[in-house]
């Protein structure tokens, strides 16, 4: 891999530990991928902030980066954590856990990431634009930025996207170059537009084809429809790019004629259902993975504002960012007479395990990860259908 001279000082440990370290990680990834030379980034999403995932391990190589003096060089944000800041007892959180936790996000903070904490980045506080090369690691994002906005991303690891933020740069392999984005499948799906099935839609292209790269033909997602399907596919398979006609920026560039086509039609989808759905009875209703948008907020608070919570045997949460929970105080006030609606954090990433064995969720994203993340049973429906287990 070609580096240039102030690449290579850094590499040398000229400009510090901290950025020689990152150095060291970009280019040992470039070199197993065989990427032929660094790119600058513009931005970076960096996931393994939840005390959960990354534990003590994770927290003392974060103290070190910060003893080193690292800092991202671009801009940069954190992924979901373990707990709402400042609503974590309601979360049944140990105080043990809320004191790692708060230092991972300070330390975070210190490198100079922005403490937002969220699964859904690209809702204001960090948006890439067409063309860009950026880092990002959590996987409906990247996803997300790949296939809705056309910026460029590989699916980084943790380390790597903090890496690369500290450095600005990545390695030039995979989906940032040209070849690596070509479609490898045709989807052919009948489904009826709503959020729920086009998180169903994903579930069942992920257990169809497990990776490569779909081409979507007749479907038109707004950004909460992108979001689950982006969500569920890279959860279900591991599919960091999707192309639909008049919606991904480069759908147009490439000749599909020759490509397999797969149809998605009501028996792929019952199939995605039942994969997703191991129970009937449950503690906990989980809503927000990824996290909600301020649209998802008014839907949601619109159709509870006439009613009451009656089965009170049943936990619900409602997931967003700190951003949009500000933005939406009128729909909270009447979510909340249901359950606490959370910022900076989701039921995949929080230690539900210690309090639950049975979660609910409108996410297939989630209804993967619960059983094996979260040692739960899972039921997966769209809200409507959960609301009603509790009225």
């Amino acid at each position: 891999m070609d580096l240039t001279r102030e690449e290579e000082a850094i590499l040398n440990g000229e400009q510090g530990a901290g950025i020689q370290k990152a150095m060291e990680l970009v280019t040992a990834l470039g070199k197993i991928y065989g990427a032929d030379s660094l790119i600058d980034i513009t931005s970076a999403h960096l996931s393994g902030a939840s005390y959960k995932t990354i534990g003590d391990g994770g927290l003392k190589y974060l103290e070190d980066l910060v003893a080193g003096g690292a800092q991202v060089s671009v801009p940069s944000t954190l992924n979901p954590v373990g707990m709402d800041r400042t609503r974590w007892k309601e979360m049944h959180i140990h105080p043990e856990f809320a004191e790692k936790q708060l230092r991972i996000i300070d330390l975070y903070g210190q490198m100079g990431i922005k403490k937002t904490c969220s699964c859904t980045p690209y809702i204001g506080p960090n948006v890439p634009s067409m063309g860009d090369h950026v880092a990002w690691a959590e996987s409906s994002a990247l996803s997300f930025v790949n296939s809705y906005i056309g910026a460029r991303t590989n699916r980084e690891g943790g380390p790597g996207a903090l890496a690369a933020a500290i450095l600005g740069k990545t390695a030039n392999y995979g989906l940032h170059l040209d070849d690596n984005r070509k479609p490898t499948v045709v989807i052919d799906p009948e489904i009826d537009g709503s959020v729920f099935s086009y998180s169903l839609l994903g579930q069942a292209v992920g257990m169809a084809i497990g990776s490569g790269i779909p081409y979507f033909k007749n479907i038109s997602p707004e950004v909460e429809e992108a979001k689950a399907l982006s969500a569920a596919m890279a959860a279900s398979g591991s599919m960091a790019l999707w192309h639909a006609e008049g919606i991904t920026p480069e759908a147009g560039n490439f000749d599909i004629s020759d490509l397999e086509v797969i149809h998605i039609g009501k028996k792929e989808l019952e199939n995605a259902y039942d994969k997703l759905n191991r129970t009937e009875d449950v503690q906990l209703i989980a809503i927000g993975c990824p996290h909600l948008t301020e649209k998802e907020m008014h839907q949601i608070a619109e159709f509870l504002k006439d009613k009451e919570k009656k089965n009170k045997d049943i936990e619900v949460w409602f997931c967003t960012s700190a951003e949009i929970r500000e933005r939406c105080a009128e729909d909270v006030k009447i979510m909340e007479r249901f359950g606490p609606v959370l910022a900076d954090t989701c039921m995949v990433v929080a230690p539900i395990e210690g309090t639950f064995q049975r979660t609910a969720t409108n996410s297939a994203k989630a209804g993967n990860y619960l059983p094996t993340l979260c040692s739960q049973k899972a039921m997966c429906r769209d809200i409507t259908a959960l609301m009603e287990l509790v009225l």
